[in-house]
């Protein structure tokens, strides 16, 4: 059990650090953790039966909460801050029957949020702790291994460690939920895999409540002993590449636009500590890869998973990297590629859906029987992703079935129309194509750009190196995209942003 894990790492090392909390400025021991974690535990269990939901952002605050959460027997919901906090709060409240959510003040100063009725602030439990609770808890600490373990909650592998919520950059989010054999076997075989073992430092800077975040930067550190160098604002770029020059991790985790942010405010010498550097969540520029090989002579691994997966499903082996490809599967991980027409097993090279198989797999969504049969078949899940693997066993990404569109019979990837056009624009000019309605066709596509382009220009250059089915019909200019907690750019709401400008009238 992950909060098993962690204690028995708890009473090898007492002394060591687990997290370093640089937003709060807290460097939190082992030994501190676990204290805090065994206090949590208790008060949690008086306020809910079976779920809690929990707010809060990278750090000690946080991740001590999901600990406590699960030593009480409680499972903790994590709920998304970084977009319509409250509207999510709502949200999972309804969706997974539960009434307690712990957040904290600050946050929702920070993030503009209204108090939702359940809400129970980290602010007020810490400095009302009693004198009885404090000893009870570290005289519990100081139990035997096993009987603290038995005490903290259950055994059962197939129990439910987390519930988190998907992206929703397409529709509503949907409820995964992830059990503790899930999360415990994507931990291992990530680790064995990238052999990070001998790590001892780790940057934590994405959220607990993304399955990156979560598995990664929470519970891996925790599992296996680690200190968390943990900030709580993943855009802070200037202050994150500082910190991974005074802080000196050995393995940074991240996804394009975080990884590519920290680079640009850091110096030749300033990643001098890294060992690793893995990206996921979004598709690997090679324009990122370059400047991390020019700047600091590191070569990206990069990795693909879903929040259904718990979420490394693939990665690139160390001593065999490939770049472009989204790796090989970490062990225990089947994957096949199946037709899109007759659901047979594609041969190598030809581009399918991406199915995948194994521990890390979720067992269903929670309360959605219709969706759960729709995505998993005897046990095979369907990504949603279309890919093909090539000879040596490689899975190569073509983009999301959803983000393909059908024009006059053929099928388009949004994802290539954007790839193309960044290739042909100025390296400070985003760009992301959007399908809209069209009476004749079905659908066309627009062009976004977050500024100004010469369109004939970038039409020339297009029509070149794209069919003309596929090229925009419209170019569009948002200033600022929208991203999700993640750093992916929210699809949905660029698609509603693109058509609303469509519908306003015009001068």
């Amino acid at each position: 059990m992950l909060q098993h894990r962690f204690i028995e790492r708890a009473k090898k090392h007492p002394e060591k650090i687990a997290i370093k909390d640089k937003a709060m400025g807290r460097d939190v021991s082992f030994s501190q953790a676990l204290i805090a974690s065994l206090i949590l535990a208790r008060r949690f269990k008086k306020m809910e039966r079976g779920r809690i939901g929990i707010m809060l952002p990278t750090g000690s605050g946080g991740a001590l909460a999901v600990v406590g959460a699960l030593a009480s027997g409680l499972t903790p919901v994590m709920i998304n801050y970084s977009t319509g906090a409250a509207k999510n709060c709502r949200y999972a409240q309804s969706q997974c029957d539960f009434r307690t959510i712990i957040t904290a003040k600050a946050l929702l100063e920070r993030v503009g949020c209204e108090e939702v009725p359940g809400m129970v602030f980290m602010e007020d439990i810490m400095p009302n702790l009693s004198q009885f609770e404090k000893i009870l808890a570290f005289i519990k600490s100081k139990l035997p291994v096993g009987l603290l373990k038995r005490i903290t909650g259950s055994h059962d592998l197939d129990k439910p460690a987390v519930i988190l919520f998907t992206s929703g950059s397409e529709k509503d989010p949907k409820v995964v939920q992830l059990t503790q054999r899930n999360i415990l076997s994507n931990i291992d075989s990530f680790s064995d895999m990238m052999d990070i073992y001998e790590m001892d430092h780790l940057l934590a800077v994405l959220p607990y409540f993304h399955v990156f975040g979560l598995t990664i930067n929470l519970w891996t550190p925790l599992c296996l002993g680690m200190t968390a160098i943990a900030y709580a604002n993943p855009l802070d770029f200037k202050i994150i590449a500082k910190l991974i020059k005074e802080e000196k991790p050995q393995l940074l985790v991240g996804t394009p636009l975080f990884l590519e942010g920290y680079a640009r405010q850091s110096q030749p010498g300033d990643f001098a500590s890294v060992e690793l550097a893995v990206s996921g969540a979004d598709k690997c520029p090679e324009s990122l890869r370059q400047l991390y090989r020019e700047k600091h002579s590191l070569e990206i691994f990069e990795g693909y998973g879903t929040t259904e997966t718990s979420p490394v499903i693939s990665v690139n082996p160390r001593e065999e990297n490939r770049p472009g490809s989204i790796g090989i599967p970490i062990p225990g991980t089947e994957i096949r590629i199946e037709n899109i027409d007759n659901g047979e097993d594609c041969a190598h090279g030809e581009t399918g859906k991406i199915m995948v198989k194994g521990d890390g797999v979720m067992s269903g969504y929670l309360n959605d029987i219709e969706e759960s049969h729709l995505r998993l078949k005897s046990g095979w899940y369907d990504t949603g992703d279309l890919g093909y693997l090539d000879e040596d066993g490689y899975l190569w990404h073509k983009g999301r079935l959803k983000r393909f569109v059908k024009i006059g019979g053929e099928m388009i990837s949004l994802v290539n129309v954007e790839e193309t056009m960044n290739s042909v624009t100025p390296e400070d000019v985003e760009c992301c194509a959007v399908e809209l309605p069209d009476a004749k066709r079905g659908s066309r596509i627009v062009g976004v750009t977050n500024k100004e382009i010469d369109e004939q220009e970038v039409v020339k250059k297009l029509s070149i190196e794209l069919p003309n089915l596929a090229l925009p019909k419209k170019y569009v200019i948002v200033e600022e995209f929208p991203y999700m907690g993640s750093g992916k750019t929210d699809f949905r709401t660029l698609t509603n942003i693109v058509r609303e400008q469509e519908d306003s009238p015009h001068d």
